[in-house]
């Protein structure tokens, strides 16, 4: 897998619009994914095809022929190896941080009010 396509891939919006879309309803045509993107922007025929060659270059999407139509399929593999290799350690370790940032702001906050006789006993 190449990480740079899947990046560039995911980078434009109209591009993860289409991803979108096929996490929705998989298998849809060209004339169906192109009606979901002229919903939010206007794009000819041939731009929503140059934005899923991409997409299929990527192996993010996947096409197979179906008598006179070509379906369009989700391949969420690359993603998933894009967020294991760049996003999962790091969330593991700012969910870390962010518990001891937590922990560092209750402390602080319990020192700073003055405590009451009870308390210190």
């Amino acid at each position: 897998m190449d990480d740079d396509l899947v990046f560039k891939a995911m980078a434009d919006p109209v591009r993860r619009l289409l991803l979108d879309a096929l996490f929705e309803r998989d298998g849809r045509t060209l004339g169906e994914l192109e009606a979901v993107v002229n919903t939010h922007v206007e794009m000819t025929r041939f731009g929503v095809a140059k934005h899923l060659r991409l997409l299929e270059q990527a192996t993010l999407v996947t096409a197979v022929k179906q008598g006179r139509e070509k379906r369009h399929f989700l391949n969420a593999v690359p993603i998933q190896q894009i967020h294991e290799r760049w996003i999962g350690k790091y969330a593991e370790r700012a969910g870390i941080a962010s518990v001891l940032l937590d922990l560092k702001s209750r402390l602080e906050s319990s020192s700073d009010r003055p405590h009451t006789p009870e308390e210190e006993s």
